[in-house]
Protein backbone atom coordinates (compact mmCIF):
# COMPACT_ATOMS: atom_id res chain seq x y z
CA UNK A 1 0.00 0.00 0.00
CA UNK A 2 1.59 3.47 -0.75
CA UNK A 3 1.83 5.85 1.51
CA UNK A 4 -1.06 8.04 0.35
CA UNK A 5 -3.37 5.32 0.49
CA UNK A 6 -2.43 4.67 3.97
CA UNK A 7 -5.41 5.85 6.31
CA UNK A 8 -4.80 7.72 9.03
CA UNK A 9 -4.78 6.82 12.89
CA UNK A 10 -7.88 7.21 14.03
CA UNK A 11 -8.55 10.40 16.59
CA UNK A 12 -10.73 9.24 19.87
CA UNK A 13 -11.49 11.51 21.99
CA UNK A 14 -14.06 10.12 23.83
CA UNK A 15 -12.97 9.18 27.39
CA UNK A 16 -12.22 6.01 29.05
CA UNK A 17 -15.31 3.82 30.17
CA UNK A 18 -16.72 3.86 33.54
CA UNK A 19 -15.84 0.88 35.57
CA UNK A 20 -18.09 1.28 38.32
CA UNK A 21 -19.45 -0.95 41.24
CA UNK A 22 -23.16 0.74 40.83
CA UNK A 23 -25.91 -1.67 40.04
CA UNK A 24 -28.41 -0.37 37.88
CA UNK A 25 -30.74 -0.22 40.94
CA UNK A 26 -27.46 1.82 42.84
CA UNK A 27 -26.95 4.35 39.51
CA UNK A 28 -30.92 5.35 39.89
CA UNK A 29 -30.91 5.95 43.07
CA UNK A 30 -27.69 8.11 43.09
CA UNK A 31 -29.26 9.85 40.34
CA UNK A 32 -31.84 10.72 41.95
CA UNK A 33 -29.49 13.40 44.58
CA UNK A 34 -27.76 14.43 41.88
CA UNK A 35 -24.75 11.70 41.58
CA UNK A 36 -23.33 9.64 38.50
CA UNK A 37 -21.18 6.73 38.80
CA UNK A 38 -17.36 6.67 38.70
CA UNK A 39 -14.93 4.23 38.78
CA UNK A 40 -14.31 1.37 41.18
CA UNK A 41 -11.82 2.07 43.68
CA UNK A 42 -9.25 0.07 45.51
CA UNK A 43 -6.53 0.41 48.21
CA UNK A 44 -5.11 -2.44 50.24
CA UNK A 45 -2.05 -3.35 52.40
CA UNK A 46 -0.13 -6.71 53.04
CA UNK A 47 0.71 -7.58 56.08
CA UNK A 48 3.06 -10.76 57.06
CA UNK A 49 1.45 -13.27 59.13
CA UNK A 50 5.21 -12.96 60.74
CA UNK A 51 4.28 -10.34 62.66
CA UNK A 52 2.09 -12.59 65.03
CA UNK A 53 4.85 -14.27 66.04
CA UNK A 54 5.94 -10.98 68.36
CA UNK A 55 2.30 -10.52 69.39
CA UNK A 56 0.93 -14.19 70.80
CA UNK A 57 3.19 -13.32 74.23
CA UNK A 58 0.49 -10.66 74.48
CA UNK A 59 -1.90 -13.22 74.52
CA UNK A 60 -0.35 -16.04 76.66
CA UNK A 61 -0.26 -13.35 79.58
CA UNK A 62 -3.49 -11.92 79.25
CA UNK A 63 -6.79 -13.14 81.23
CA UNK A 64 -9.22 -11.59 78.71
CA UNK A 65 -10.20 -8.30 77.37
CA UNK A 66 -8.26 -6.30 75.13
CA UNK A 67 -5.08 -7.00 73.25
CA UNK A 68 -4.00 -3.54 72.20
CA UNK A 69 -0.75 -4.66 70.44
CA UNK A 70 -3.49 -7.19 67.94
CA UNK A 71 -5.99 -3.64 67.98
CA UNK A 72 -3.24 -1.15 67.22
CA UNK A 73 -1.85 -3.66 64.59
CA UNK A 74 -4.99 -4.31 62.56
CA UNK A 75 -6.02 -1.10 62.46
CA UNK A 76 -3.14 0.24 61.03
CA UNK A 77 -3.76 -2.29 58.00
CA UNK A 78 -7.14 -1.15 57.96
CA UNK A 79 -6.31 2.62 58.03
CA UNK A 80 -3.82 2.06 55.19
CA UNK A 81 -5.66 0.89 52.81
CA UNK A 82 -8.66 3.02 53.31
CA UNK A 83 -5.88 5.64 52.83
CA UNK A 84 -4.50 4.65 49.79
CA UNK A 85 -8.38 4.24 48.25
CA UNK A 86 -9.16 7.80 49.33
CA UNK A 87 -5.72 9.02 47.35
CA UNK A 88 -7.35 7.13 44.22
CA UNK A 89 -10.29 9.31 45.12
CA UNK A 90 -8.31 12.48 44.88
CA UNK A 91 -6.10 11.73 41.81
CA UNK A 92 -9.43 10.88 39.99
CA UNK A 93 -11.50 14.17 41.56
CA UNK A 94 -14.44 12.19 42.46
CA UNK A 95 -16.60 13.56 44.72
CA UNK A 96 -17.47 10.62 46.73
CA UNK A 97 -17.11 7.02 47.05
CA UNK A 98 -19.99 4.88 47.88
CA UNK A 99 -20.18 1.49 49.47
CA UNK A 100 -16.64 1.57 50.96
CA UNK A 101 -15.47 -1.89 52.65
CA UNK A 102 -12.66 -2.74 54.90
CA UNK A 103 -11.74 -6.75 54.83
CA UNK A 104 -9.43 -8.70 55.85
CA UNK A 105 -8.39 -11.61 52.98
CA UNK A 106 -5.87 -14.07 54.27
CA UNK A 107 -3.21 -15.27 51.95
CA UNK A 108 -1.12 -18.11 52.57
CA UNK A 109 1.45 -16.66 55.51
CA UNK A 110 -0.04 -12.56 54.83
CA UNK A 111 -2.72 -10.47 55.73
CA UNK A 112 -4.20 -8.40 52.91
CA UNK A 113 -6.24 -5.71 54.70
CA UNK A 114 -8.41 -4.16 51.79
CA UNK A 115 -10.96 -1.14 51.21
CA UNK A 116 -13.07 -1.37 47.72
CA UNK A 117 -15.55 1.67 46.93
CA UNK A 118 -17.34 3.17 44.11
CA UNK A 119 -16.74 6.69 43.46
CA UNK A 120 -19.45 9.09 42.42
CA UNK A 121 -19.19 12.71 40.13
CA UNK A 122 -21.46 16.05 40.57
CA UNK A 123 -21.75 18.57 38.49
CA UNK A 124 -23.26 20.72 41.53
CA UNK A 125 -21.79 19.48 44.48
CA UNK A 126 -18.53 20.85 46.19
CA UNK A 127 -16.29 18.75 48.52
CA UNK A 128 -15.79 15.27 48.93
CA UNK A 129 -17.04 12.36 51.01
CA UNK A 130 -16.57 8.71 51.76
CA UNK A 131 -19.31 6.65 53.17
CA UNK A 132 -20.31 2.82 53.89
CA UNK A 133 -23.53 2.69 52.85
CA UNK A 134 -24.16 1.43 49.20
CA UNK A 135 -26.05 4.46 46.64
CA UNK A 136 -29.34 2.77 47.46
CA UNK A 137 -28.16 3.40 51.27
CA UNK A 138 -27.11 6.62 50.60
CA UNK A 139 -30.43 8.26 48.90
CA UNK A 140 -32.21 6.70 52.11
CA UNK A 141 -29.94 8.47 54.40
CA UNK A 142 -29.44 11.63 52.13
CA UNK A 143 -33.48 11.98 51.91
CA UNK A 144 -33.43 11.48 56.03
CA UNK A 145 -31.48 14.64 56.50
CA UNK A 146 -28.06 13.25 57.02
CA UNK A 147 -24.74 14.68 54.89
CA UNK A 148 -22.42 11.95 54.60
CA UNK A 149 -18.70 13.20 55.43
CA UNK A 150 -16.54 10.07 56.02
CA UNK A 151 -16.14 6.05 56.07
CA UNK A 152 -15.45 5.31 59.84
CA UNK A 153 -14.56 2.51 62.19
CA UNK A 154 -13.37 1.44 65.53
CA UNK A 155 -12.22 -1.69 66.13
CA UNK A 156 -11.19 -4.19 69.49
CA UNK A 157 -8.80 -7.07 69.81
CA UNK A 158 -9.77 -9.40 72.31
CA UNK A 159 -9.10 -12.66 73.76
CA UNK A 160 -11.51 -15.40 74.52
CA UNK A 161 -8.93 -17.83 75.86
CA UNK A 162 -8.92 -17.43 79.67
CA UNK A 163 -6.03 -18.45 81.40
CA UNK A 164 -5.93 -21.54 84.09
CA UNK A 165 -6.21 -19.74 87.19
CA UNK A 166 -8.98 -18.41 86.00
CA UNK A 167 -11.16 -21.44 85.04
CA UNK A 168 -10.59 -22.55 88.21
CA UNK A 169 -12.30 -19.78 89.94
CA UNK A 170 -15.43 -20.42 87.68
CA UNK A 171 -15.40 -24.36 88.83
CA UNK A 172 -16.61 -22.67 92.40
CA UNK A 173 -19.55 -21.49 90.51
CA UNK A 174 -22.53 -24.06 90.44
CA UNK A 175 -23.77 -21.72 87.43
CA UNK A 176 -25.15 -18.18 86.51
CA UNK A 177 -23.59 -14.82 85.81
CA UNK A 178 -19.55 -14.45 86.05
CA UNK A 179 -19.83 -10.79 87.27
CA UNK A 180 -16.29 -9.96 86.73
CA UNK A 181 -16.23 -11.27 83.04
CA UNK A 182 -19.82 -9.95 82.07
CA UNK A 183 -17.83 -5.98 83.31
CA UNK A 184 -14.87 -6.94 81.01
CA UNK A 185 -16.43 -7.87 77.89
CA UNK A 186 -19.07 -4.72 78.52
CA UNK A 187 -15.93 -2.78 78.44
CA UNK A 188 -14.33 -4.65 75.67
CA UNK A 189 -17.59 -4.43 73.28
CA UNK A 190 -18.28 -0.75 74.48
CA UNK A 191 -14.49 -0.08 72.89
CA UNK A 192 -15.31 -0.14 69.70
CA UNK A 193 -18.34 1.86 69.99
CA UNK A 194 -15.92 4.56 71.59
CA UNK A 195 -13.53 4.38 68.97
CA UNK A 196 -15.92 4.43 66.09
CA UNK A 197 -17.14 7.81 67.93
CA UNK A 198 -13.58 9.04 67.97
CA UNK A 199 -13.34 8.70 64.26
CA UNK A 200 -16.45 11.13 63.84
CA UNK A 201 -15.16 13.94 66.02
CA UNK A 202 -12.04 13.89 63.91
CA UNK A 203 -14.64 14.80 61.11
CA UNK A 204 -16.94 17.12 63.07
CA UNK A 205 -19.33 14.68 62.60
CA UNK A 206 -22.87 14.63 64.88
CA UNK A 207 -23.85 11.20 64.15
CA UNK A 208 -23.03 7.58 62.65
CA UNK A 209 -25.02 5.83 61.03
CA UNK A 210 -25.76 2.23 59.14
CA UNK A 211 -23.44 0.59 61.54
CA UNK A 212 -22.72 -2.72 61.33
CA UNK A 213 -20.50 -4.75 63.66
CA UNK A 214 -18.71 -7.61 62.49
CA UNK A 215 -16.55 -10.67 65.03
CA UNK A 216 -13.98 -12.01 63.25
CA UNK A 217 -11.43 -15.08 64.71
CA UNK A 218 -7.98 -14.00 64.47
CA UNK A 219 -5.76 -16.95 64.64
CA UNK A 220 -6.13 -20.00 66.64
CA UNK A 221 -4.72 -18.55 69.85
CA UNK A 222 -8.37 -17.57 71.68
CA UNK A 223 -8.31 -13.86 69.53
CA UNK A 224 -10.65 -12.50 67.73
CA UNK A 225 -11.35 -9.01 66.30
CA UNK A 226 -14.74 -7.27 66.65
CA UNK A 227 -14.99 -4.09 64.33
CA UNK A 228 -17.82 -1.86 64.03
CA UNK A 229 -18.30 0.43 60.07
CA UNK A 230 -20.50 2.99 59.56
CA UNK A 231 -20.83 7.17 58.19
CA UNK A 232 -19.65 9.82 60.10
CA UNK A 233 -22.67 12.38 58.75
CA UNK A 234 -24.15 16.17 59.71
CA UNK A 235 -27.92 16.02 60.81
CA UNK A 236 -29.11 19.41 61.45
CA UNK A 237 -31.45 18.45 64.39
CA UNK A 238 -29.21 16.47 66.11
CA UNK A 239 -28.30 18.53 69.09
CA UNK A 240 -31.51 18.69 70.12
CA UNK A 241 -31.55 14.68 71.09
CA UNK A 242 -27.99 15.05 71.81
CA UNK A 243 -26.50 18.12 73.12
CA UNK A 244 -23.13 16.86 73.88
CA UNK A 245 -22.45 13.94 72.02
CA UNK A 246 -22.65 12.16 69.09
CA UNK A 247 -25.80 10.07 67.39
CA UNK A 248 -24.75 6.67 67.26
CA UNK A 249 -27.45 3.96 64.81
CA UNK A 250 -26.87 0.27 63.50
CA UNK A 251 -30.41 0.47 61.86
CA UNK A 252 -30.42 -0.01 58.16
CA UNK A 253 -30.50 2.85 55.96
CA UNK A 254 -34.56 2.32 55.19
CA UNK A 255 -35.03 2.22 59.02
CA UNK A 256 -33.78 4.90 59.50
CA UNK A 257 -35.59 6.86 56.50
CA UNK A 258 -38.93 5.17 58.06
CA UNK A 259 -38.66 6.67 61.72
CA UNK A 260 -37.79 9.89 60.45
CA UNK A 261 -40.97 9.96 58.02
CA UNK A 262 -42.40 8.75 61.98
CA UNK A 263 -40.54 12.02 63.55
CA UNK A 264 -38.09 9.16 65.49
CA UNK A 265 -34.12 9.92 65.84
CA UNK A 266 -31.54 7.62 66.46
CA UNK A 267 -30.14 8.52 69.90
CA UNK A 268 -27.54 5.79 70.57
CA UNK A 269 -26.47 2.16 69.71
CA UNK A 270 -26.47 0.36 72.99
CA UNK A 271 -24.86 -2.90 73.86
CA UNK A 272 -25.26 -5.42 76.94
CA UNK A 273 -23.27 -8.65 77.10
CA UNK A 274 -23.47 -11.35 80.31
CA UNK A 275 -21.42 -13.75 80.59
CA UNK A 276 -22.67 -16.75 82.35
CA UNK A 277 -20.97 -20.51 83.34
CA UNK A 278 -23.24 -23.47 82.07
CA UNK A 279 -22.08 -25.21 86.06
CA UNK A 280 -19.21 -27.04 86.39
CA UNK A 281 -20.14 -28.47 89.47
CA UNK A 282 -23.60 -28.33 91.00
CA UNK A 283 -24.69 -31.41 89.81
CA UNK A 284 -25.96 -29.81 86.21
CA UNK A 285 -23.69 -31.77 83.74
CA UNK A 286 -24.60 -35.22 85.54
CA UNK A 287 -28.12 -34.39 84.93
CA UNK A 288 -27.89 -34.04 81.68
CA UNK A 289 -26.10 -37.59 81.16
CA UNK A 290 -28.85 -39.14 82.70
CA UNK A 291 -31.27 -38.00 80.69
CA UNK A 292 -32.37 -39.64 77.73
CA UNK A 293 -35.04 -36.49 75.93
CA UNK A 294 -37.20 -33.93 77.80
CA UNK A 295 -36.32 -30.33 78.90
CA UNK A 296 -33.34 -29.14 80.86
CA UNK A 297 -35.36 -26.53 82.76
CA UNK A 298 -32.16 -25.39 85.23
CA UNK A 299 -30.64 -24.57 82.02
CA UNK A 300 -33.39 -23.43 79.70
CA UNK A 301 -34.03 -21.11 82.69
CA UNK A 302 -30.51 -19.48 83.37
CA UNK A 303 -30.06 -18.88 79.63
CA UNK A 304 -33.23 -17.37 79.49
CA UNK A 305 -32.47 -15.18 82.68
CA UNK A 306 -29.45 -13.91 80.78
CA UNK A 307 -30.80 -13.01 77.61
CA UNK A 308 -33.11 -10.90 79.90
CA UNK A 309 -30.43 -9.36 81.91
CA UNK A 310 -28.34 -8.18 78.56
CA UNK A 311 -31.97 -6.47 77.50
CA UNK A 312 -31.78 -4.97 80.79
CA UNK A 313 -28.49 -3.52 80.82
CA UNK A 314 -29.94 -1.94 76.76
CA UNK A 315 -32.81 -0.75 78.85
CA UNK A 316 -30.53 1.16 81.42
CA UNK A 317 -28.34 2.82 78.56
CA UNK A 318 -31.06 4.06 77.03
CA UNK A 319 -33.04 5.70 80.50
CA UNK A 320 -29.52 7.36 80.56
CA UNK A 321 -29.90 9.11 77.54
CA UNK A 322 -33.45 9.67 77.85
CA UNK A 323 -34.53 8.09 74.63
CA UNK A 324 -38.08 6.73 74.02
CA UNK A 325 -37.68 3.42 72.56
CA UNK A 326 -34.87 0.66 71.81
CA UNK A 327 -35.51 -0.40 68.33
CA UNK A 328 -34.34 -3.32 66.06
CA UNK A 329 -32.53 -5.07 69.40
CA UNK A 330 -30.65 -8.60 68.31
CA UNK A 331 -29.18 -11.01 70.63
CA UNK A 332 -26.59 -13.52 70.28
CA UNK A 333 -25.00 -16.23 72.14
CA UNK A 334 -21.06 -16.92 72.22
CA UNK A 335 -19.32 -20.23 72.88
CA UNK A 336 -16.14 -18.93 75.33
CA UNK A 337 -14.73 -22.04 76.36
CA UNK A 338 -15.17 -23.92 79.70
CA UNK A 339 -18.53 -24.17 79.81
CA UNK A 340 -19.00 -19.91 79.58
CA UNK A 341 -21.22 -18.38 77.48
CA UNK A 342 -21.38 -14.86 76.48
CA UNK A 343 -25.35 -13.28 75.67
CA UNK A 344 -24.96 -10.20 74.08
CA UNK A 345 -28.08 -8.19 72.91
CA UNK A 346 -27.47 -4.67 70.48
CA UNK A 347 -29.68 -1.92 69.58
CA UNK A 348 -30.31 1.32 69.18
CA UNK A 349 -31.87 3.92 71.45
CA UNK A 350 -34.19 6.72 69.50
CA UNK A 351 -36.52 9.76 70.15
CA UNK A 352 -39.87 11.27 69.35
CA UNK A 353 -38.99 14.83 67.85
CA UNK A 354 -41.51 17.25 66.56
CA UNK A 355 -41.25 18.59 62.69
CA UNK A 356 -38.84 15.72 61.85
CA UNK A 357 -39.54 14.24 58.62
CA UNK A 358 -38.11 13.05 55.33
CA UNK A 359 -37.45 15.14 51.86
CA UNK A 360 -39.76 12.49 50.07
CA UNK A 361 -43.00 11.47 50.80
CA UNK A 362 -41.87 7.71 50.24
CA UNK A 363 -39.42 5.50 49.28
CA UNK A 364 -38.60 5.00 45.72
CA UNK A 365 -39.02 0.85 45.04
CA UNK A 366 -35.45 1.21 43.23
CA UNK A 367 -33.99 2.03 46.97
CA UNK A 368 -35.49 -0.85 48.58
CA UNK A 369 -35.44 -3.58 46.05
CA UNK A 370 -31.78 -6.38 46.48
CA UNK A 371 -29.68 -6.83 43.76
CA UNK A 372 -29.57 -10.25 42.53
CA UNK A 373 -26.53 -11.83 42.94
CA UNK A 374 -25.49 -13.28 39.03
CA UNK A 375 -22.06 -14.26 39.40
CA UNK A 376 -21.88 -18.01 41.95
CA UNK A 377 -18.44 -19.80 42.50
CA UNK A 378 -18.94 -22.96 44.18
CA UNK A 379 -15.38 -24.26 42.61
CA UNK A 380 -13.65 -22.55 45.73
CA UNK A 381 -15.46 -23.79 47.94
CA UNK A 382 -15.40 -27.51 46.62
CA UNK A 383 -11.75 -27.47 47.24
CA UNK A 384 -12.08 -26.17 50.34
CA UNK A 385 -10.53 -22.53 50.07
CA UNK A 386 -12.43 -19.34 50.14
CA UNK A 387 -10.32 -16.47 50.02
CA UNK A 388 -12.75 -14.23 51.48
CA UNK A 389 -13.97 -16.16 54.52
CA UNK A 390 -10.47 -18.43 55.30
CA UNK A 391 -9.54 -17.20 58.98
CA UNK A 392 -5.90 -17.24 60.16
CA UNK A 393 -4.71 -20.52 60.96
CA UNK A 394 -0.85 -19.75 62.56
Amino acid sequence: MDNDQIAPTPTNNRTSAVCSGLSGNEMYCAALIGLKPGNLLIGNSVFSMGILGGLRSSVKTTIGGEIRAYTDMIKQGRELAFNRLKAEQQQHQDCGVTGVSNELVFHANNIEFLSIGSAVHSETQVGSFTTSADAQELFCQVDAGYQPISFVFGNVAYSIGFAGHIMANIRQLARGEVRAYSDLFNTTRNLALQRIVEDAKLVNANAVIGIETTILPFGTSGVQEMVMIGTASQHPLVSSVMPNGIVTSDLTAEETWNIAKLGYMPMQLVLGTSVYSLGVVGGLKSALKEMVHGEVSALTQMIYGARENSIAKLQNQASAVNADDVLGIKTYVYQLGGDLIELLAIGTAVKRMEGLTTRSPQLPPQAIIRDKDTFINTAELHFGVDLNTESVNS
